[in-house]
Formats: structure tokens, sequence, C-alpha cells
């Protein structure tokens, strides 16, 4: 395992570029780990639609970024009390989707910090019922990256104040706010300690976990190139914005692998757009699927016939295809 030194960077369009251009360009013969520290920051999910995830007024007003990342999943806030940590590998079938593998190091370091820390739901880390971790995941079907949040000393406060959380996502965990369901780890700790301190004995704890870390400084030659992706990538409205669709027929639900929106632009019987949104984890893009259904006929059997030979396990995870096609177009009549 090689840990990747960051400089301090608290940029969060810079740490993620150089997340995925570690991803995509450093060797396969070793595991990468990175931690990074951003400023006050809304990070979205690859398949999200931004503008119904932030609260755009307030945000603008106090100066957060709104940056897109590569991985699915929900939104997230990201301040100076927030942790980040992100294990790069190489793909493989076993590995994407479980996320207990990734988040095991962590939580029996958060153990032995005295904290009953445990991985619950799809892929949450929870101290007494509260959340204190998300995690994601991203494979570009060589490698792939594991990423999540440490909530330290986070202003809790601010995770409501800059984001809208639907009612569909409250409704389901069976709770009236975000905020009853997120704490810090710094609540939980017997010692007071800066979150550089916990950062310190985080890795210093992971070191212990694995064979001796080897620490790695970008070259300037890298680091240029990391500049340029974010110059040509996390910097732009298209990547962090560009997705809000033209539609007429909005389709929605939630299921065991999270929920799953469907904005479809039909005219004159034929689908002229359509987007996927939501909060799921997959290997394959949605966009493929998105260019498979325009100017299909909006009924079931020509869908189902666009849609025969995909498997709809490697766009969402655990749902069928008749699912999906019945989010679509609706269930039959009976």
């Amino acid at each position: 395992m090689i840990f990747i030194e960051n400089n301090g960077v608290t940029n969060p369009k810079l740490n993620l570029a150089l997340e995925e251009y570690a991803l995509r360009n450093f060797s396969s013969e070793t595991d990468y780990l990175l931690f990074y520290i951003n400023e006050p920051s809304i990070i979205i999910g690859r398949n999200q639609n931004t503008l119904e995830e932030i609260n755009h007024e307030y945000i603008e007003k106090n100066n957060i970024h709104v940056v897109r990342r590569i991985s699915g999943g929900g939104a997230v806030y990201h301040d100076f009390g927030n942790l980040n940590f992100s294990f790069i590998t190489n793909h493989d079938v076993k590995s994407l989707s479980n996320f207990q593998k990734f988040t095991a190091p962590v939580i029996k370091v958060l153990q032995n910090f005295g904290l009953d820390a445990e991985l619950k739901g799809r892929n949450d880390i929870q101290v007494a019922e509260k959340k204190i971790s998300g995690t994601a995941q991203f494979s570009t079907g060589k490698r792939m990256v594991s990423h999540g949040t440490l909530l330290f000393n986070t202003n809790l406060g601010e995770v409501v104040n800059a984001l809208n959380v639907k009612m569909s996502k409250i409704e389901s965990k069976g709770h009236k706010s975000v905020r009853s369901r997120v704490a810090n780890i710094s609540e939980f700790l017997n010692n007071p300690m800066e979150i550089e301190s916990f950062r310190q004995l985080l890795l210093e704890g992971l070191y212990e976990e694995s064979e001796p870390f080897e620490s790695y400084h970008l070259t300037a030659d890298e680091w240029k190139k990391v500049h340029e992706l974010k110059e040509e990538k996390y910097d732009t409205w298209d990547w962090n914005y560009g997705r809000s669709p033209k539609f007429n027929i909005q389709r929605s639900k939630r299921f065991t692998i999270g929920e799953i929106d469907l904005r479809i632009f039909v005219e004159k019987g034929h689908i002229k757009d359509f987007k996927i949104f939501g909060d799921f984890f997959g290997k394959e893009p949605v966009e493929k699927l998105e260019k498979l259904l325009i100017n299909t006929r909006y009924e079931k059997e020509s869908i189902s016939e666009i849609l025969k030979n995909i498997n709809t396990n490697e766009y969402f995870g655990d749902i069928s295809k008749p699912e999906f096609i019945e989010l679509i177009y609706g269930a039959d009549e009976v």
C-alpha cells in the first residue's frame, strides 16, 4: 500500500481531480491510500440531478463549492471537520459494492479508539445508531476507488442548510430529519483532539492493518496533469450541473439499492430525451442506457425489445429488468 500525500490541498475540485488522476494513471501493481480535507463543499453523486439536491440560494450566499464526483451514491456535505479517505485498488467483481471489505480496516481503527463502530445499511458506518461515515465506489473496469467521508467535527447544521433532502429518502429511513441520524466522531471520544491528530492516528492504525506503507509525493509534471484535469472537468458547469433535462414524464422509486429517478421527454409517441438520476451504485455508466432508449417508441413492447440484452445489475445493482421496465413505463393493467 502506498500513501499519496496531497500536500494539504483543501480545494475539493483539485482533490477529486487528484483522486481520479491516481485511479486512472498510477501503477496497477500496488494499492493506494489517499486522505484529504475539503473546504465547505457539497459533493454530488455521479448520477444525481445537482439542482434538485442543493439549496442553491444558500450555497451561493455562503460560497460553498458544488462538485460532482465520479462515484454513485448521494450528495454529502464536506468542511474542515470532515476527513475523507480513498482506497485505490484493482477491480474485481467481488469487491465492487463490497463496502464491508473496504470499511473493515477503518472500522477496526475506530473501534480501537473506543467507538462501537459498525457498517449498517448499504454503505454507512454508524456509532450508537448515528451515521458517522458514508462510502461510495467507482470502477474503470480495471481499477476501482472505494472512498468515504468521516464526520469528525463537521458543522452538522450546514448539512441541512446546504442540501435539499428528498422526502422519499427521509420516509424510507423512518426518521423526521437528517440531523437526527448523523453525529461527529468527536462526540464519542474520551480524549478531545484536533482533526489533524485524528488523521495521523487513523493513518498509523491503518499502517498496522496492512503491509508497511510508503509515502508518495507527486512530481511537478503529475501535479500539472492533475490541475489540467481539474480545469477541463471539475471546474466546468457541464460536469457539475449540466445533466438537468427537459422532461414531461417523471417516474421514481426507492429500491433496496437506492432511489432511481427517471426524467423522460416523449414527443409524438417517441422518447426524445431520457435521463437517469439517483443515489444507486453501478459498474456501467447509465449514459449508455440513456442513449439506447432515444427514439424508441414509448410503449412497453418496444422498450422491452431495446433492453432485451441489457443486464440491469451492471447499471444499478440488484434490480431486475422487469422492475426497471415497469419503472419506465408502468405496470401491466390487470
